[in-house]
């Protein structure tokens, strides 16, 4: 019999749990008047996320804090006075081509992508700078004031980049890091789809602390998987204990459509050959599987009789699967293997015209997936410059691969953003899953004009910036996947169109009708309509 509520529903939890949908990050815990336990507001967080300048007033919490966290929480929220300009000249298929490559800061990027593709993208996928001590992080100048931040954040550096070095000595060395991640994270969380899923590469230098600001901005509750990712054939020499392996930490916009979230990997060669069929059953192949569970229930120990008359039971500690009636009616089916004698222990068939797919777990050896030199041929493949690659350690496309056929279906337009580009993989992964399995899914790239060094390869071939080679890798990517012997149909479009974060006034913009910029936000999720400082619509 349903027991009766004796009080009225606890309206505090009620809105806590409403606050929690829209804010994540708001969420933590305290002890209640009689030392229990219980969830509550961060109120000084949620006053940063309802206000338009940064807000103090600290207290005792539980929560992972940094030095400027209130002002990189601020530039998460404050509006830019940019736009996206089209690059018709540097695109590919420009008219037809629903895929963007998006030049420019990637914050700026993912404030001009809110308003068209808010809720809209399936899977975002990024491996980021590792903070490992000689690599870059992005500048976006958070020590200053949010009225001094306003007025920098309409610019770059004077010296046409926003990256600077980010080196164990500096004192700042995790704070830094963690206040570019950060905003990224909280703009990244808007334009995810309430199905979808964000996938993020990182090792063991700031996994730590990039699951705890994941926590926080997606909601710990969000948390699908961290995947262990072999990065490495063999072990290093250099060194007595070496990494061989990198994370890629997995969240949910809502855990509870975690079921749409994923797809099944499709099988592969080697997973069809497990199917054989010994005893010519006109279903065709099959595998078998355990018809037992542990833990003893009355109802499910029943004697079974296998086909050589022999009478068996389920082995000690252990029950049948399934109630008796239910048994029966699989055995009708003819479901069941008892070995080539007829006198085993039942097993239960599994047909391979029923398999639509396989489980992924959490290690993806490299056998799988491939690892950095496989990463590293597929980029000097595609240049064939003296053996240049231009990028260091590029993820290997299979990788990428089986994360996009993870979070995304092919029958359906699913968007796949990376905004930190780099070597443009993930591009590339996308083409080739949609030319395997006609797929109709599209990607969206960031990536900053970061200007070269003039003294090396890339400088020397002609490049100018980080972006132009992302570009050309993309183009080059495309061309090959076109011309694959996998690729049995028109529909795969691998094409771009090139766009490039300007921050020219934007109602002299916009005054006099401009169509290359009206041709550029055709057939997207909807234009990108950049607003005006006043919020007003230009």
């Amino acid at each position: 019999m349903e027991k009766l509520r004796m009080t009225s529903p606890d309206l505090t939890q009620v809105n806590i749990d409403k606050l929690a949908a829209l804010f994540p990050g708001v969420i933590t815990e305290t002890v209640d008047a009689e030392g229990s336990p219980s969830r509550a507001i961060d109120f000084d967080l949620l006053r940063q996320e309802l206000s338009d300048h940064i807000v103090e007033g600290p207290q005792e919490r539980y929560q992972l804090d940094w030095p400027g966290k209130r002002a990189a929480a601020f530039a998460a929220n404050a509006p830019i006075a940019k736009t996206v300009r089209p690059v018709r000249e540097e695109s590919v298929d420009f008219d037809n081509t629903k895929n963007l490559f998006i030049e420019g800061d990637n914050l700026d990027a993912l404030k001009l992508l809110q308003e068209s593709y808010l809720g809209k993208v399936k899977l975002i996928y990024i491996d980021p700078p590792y903070n490992t001590g000689s690599d870059f992080v992005y500048d976006d100048d958070f020590g200053v004031s949010a009225r001094e931040y306003l007025a920098a954040s309409e610019q770059v550096a004077t010296d046409g980049t926003r990256f600077v070095a980010n080196t164990e000595a500096n004192g700042r060395f995790h704070s830094d890091w963690l206040s570019m991640i950060f905003p990224r994270l909280k703009l990244a969380r808007s334009l995810l789809a309430s199905d979808g899923l964000i996938v993020i590469s990182i090792d063991d230098h700031e996994v730590a602390s990039l699951r705890k600001v994941a926590d926080e901005v997606f909601g710990e509750a969000n948390f699908v998987a961290s995947i262990i990712w072999q990065k490495r054939t063999s072990p290093e020499a250099r060194k007595r204990l070496a990494a061989g392996h990198e994370y890629l930490l997995v969240y949910a916009r809502d855990i509870g459509l975690i079921e749409d979230a994923l797809s099944p990997l499709p099988l592969e060669d080697k997973d069809r050959e497990a199917f054989t069929n010994p005893d010519d059953d006109p279903r065709g192949p099959w595998v078998s599987s355990d018809f037992t569970a542990p833990g003893y229930r009355p109802n499910q120990m029943y004697k079974i009789t296998t086909p050589s008359g022999a009478e068996v039971g389920p082995p000690p500690g252990r029950c049948w699967m399934n109630l008796e009636d239910e048994y029966l009616r699989q055995v009708e089916e003819g479901r069941f293997w008892f070995g080539p004698r007829g006198d085993g222990i039942p097993r239960r068939k599994t047909y391979l015209a029923e398999r639509n797919g396989k489980s992924a777990w959490t290690w993806w050896p490299n056998s799988e997936v491939g690892h950095t030199q496989e990463g590293t041929r597929e980029v000097r493949a595609l240049f064939d410059k003296n053996g240049e690659t231009y990028f260091d350690f590029p993820k290997p496309v299979r990788l990428i691969e089986r994360v996009v056929q993870l979070s995304t279906r092919a029958t359906e337009e699913h968007i796949v953003l990376d905004f930190f580009a780099g070597s443009g993989t993930t591009a590339h992964a996308v083409m080739q899953a949609n030319s395997k399995d006609a797929g109709n899914r599209r990607f969206i790239l960031v990536q900053i004009a970061e200007t070269l060094d003039g003294s090396g390869a890339a400088a020397r071939a002609g490049y100018k910036s980080i972006a132009e080679i992302t570009r050309d890798r993309v183009e080059r990517a495309g061309n090959m996947v076109a011309s694959s012997v996998q690729t049995q149909t028109d529909s795969v479009d691998v094409g771009f169109r090139s766009l490039r974060v300007d921050t020219t006034n934007l109602r002299d913009t916009f005054r006099t009708p401009d169509d290359l910029v009206q041709a550029s936000l055709t057939d997207l999720a909807g234009s990108i309509k950049p607003r005006s400082t006043d919020g007003e619509a230009c």
